[in-house]
């Protein structure tokens, strides 16, 4: 049976976990922002010992593969390739947006066939991250940047719609479609990669652990605290 090493960092929550096949063994998560990078070590230490394995019984280590905070995405890979690199074992990219569209299918199950999960992550203002998936998290619209207003997603007005994640919070007053769900309370986490996560170990679908990158979809722009002065040392 495979063990694998879940992380997730695209957010302000950190998480890690290890699944073997299909069951989640251990979890564990942090809420504070900007303490991954001193926080992530931990956590991965904290699911490895209450799973009572050792790294070398590792299969393969999965990342959640963006998009979401660029700091945060190169954290995670940084340290999913390192372990990949160590143990020469493989590294898995989980989509970020399909991770949160199967918790929303957990939370908010529907029977209604048409229904369809809109993951969003917040970006800048009124923009988010998003994606649209039906109830077999399959793929309906791909990754976009989208900047919300009242015609947003008009094109998906006769499905029911369930938008879910951080970026679906400011959103609710300003999409217009009568038929919509919204559940912002939920965070991408690795306790939820361990499904996809174990299919594309089936598959063989890994990445190249020497060139593989975060999907940011959008440039890295950096900004000056606004404390900070110019010149400023």
């Amino acid at each position: 049976m495979d063990y694998i090493l879940n992380i997730e960092t695209s957010t302000e929550i950190c998480s890690a976990s290890v699944s073997r096949g299909i069951k989640t063994i251990s979890y564990r998560e942090h809420f504070i922002e900007r303490s991954h990078a001193a926080i992530l070590t931990n956590l991965i230490a904290d699911v490895m010992k209450e799973s009572c394995i050792e790294f070398a019984q590792l299969s393969a280590v999965a990342v959640s593969k963006g998009p979401g905070s660029y700091t945060g995405l190169r954290i995670g890979v940084s340290t999913a390739k390192g372990i990949c690199f160590a143990l020469n074992i493989p590294l898995i990219a989980i989509d970020t947006l399909a991770i949160i569209a199967d918790m929303a299918l957990e939370n908010q199950h529907s029977e209604n066939k048409d229904v369809l999960y809109i993951p969003m992550i917040d970006a800048r203002r009124m923009e988010v991250y998003s994606a649209v998936y039906n109830k077999d998290l399959t793929k309906v619209r791909d990754v976009e940047a989208n900047i919300i207003d009242n015609e947003s997603f008009k094109e998906f007005n006769n499905k029911a719609l369930v938008f879910c994640g951080n970026g679906s919070d400011k959103c609710k007053d300003v999409i217009s479609i009568s038929d919509s769900i919204f559940l912002p309370n939920i965070f991408p986490s690795a306790k939820f990669m361990t499904k996809q996560a174990h299919q594309k170990f089936i598959n063989q679908e890994f990445e190249d652990v020497a060139y593989f990158e975060p999907y940011y979809l959008k440039d890295f722009i950096a900004t000056i605290p606004k404390n900070k002065v110019l010149g400023e040392r």
